[in-house]
């Protein structure tokens, strides 16, 4: 069994290398996922402060870490796979944009980040950083935990709030309603 001291914000695997992100640390852990042992190697991102969250992009062996850097700021760090190096790949400045990536998912070169408190998804180019989409979500939707893109093109995101109670927490499916970038809850998951 593996055992991780810290508090664990973000897992995801490559190969035979799973890549661990900690609470208030500037260090990516690598284990071997067969052996569950930890690698000597390990990613130092310097100016990474609190990392929140990791992804790995298959086809270009790169990872992405959500970063709440600095007060006002949140980073997404890329962080190559094979030489460990790293760049401050996308920055964002909170009080502007209303946005913090605080959650992470790719899909076929498309990274999805989500906010929690701003009903919204960004969606980003790995291989240009350009804003591919911002996916508004209803007005009921108070807190969002996570999001996905599935491969149909759809979203799916854990929230609290639903159309029926402000409380209660769902896994949605969003499909577009609008081309202005509106998506409702068409089918509850759970």
């Amino acid at each position: 069994m593996l055992y991780v001291v810290g508090v664990v914000r973000g897992v995801t695997v490559l190969d035979n290398i799973m890549y661990i992100v900690c609470a208030r640390s500037s260090t990516i852990r690598l284990y071997d996922t067969d052996t569950s042992i930890p690698l000597d190697a390990v990613i130092d991102v310097e100016g990474m402060i609190d990392p929140l969250d990791i992804v790995v992009c298959r086809d270009d062996r790169q990872l992405y870490v959500a970063d709440c850097h600095r007060e006002y700021f949140d980073d997404i760090w890329r962080v190559s796979c094979d030489d460990h190096s790293y760049v401050n790949w996308l920055w964002t400045f909170f009080p502007m944009s209303k946005f913090s990536n605080d959650a992470l998912s790719l899909t076929s070169r498309r990274l999805l980040a989500t906010s929690h408190w701003s009903r919204r998804l960004h969606q980003y180019s790995t291989t240009d950083r350009q804003l591919l989409r911002v996916v508004k979500l209803p007005r009921y939707v108070g807190w969002v935990s996570h999001g996905v893109e599935t491969t149909r093109g759809t979203f799916v995101v854990g929230h609290q709030g639903t159309s029926q109670d402000q409380w209660q927490y769902a896994v949605s499916e969003l499909l577009p309603v609008s081309s202005f970038g509106n998506y409702n809850t068409q089918r509850a998951i759970c």
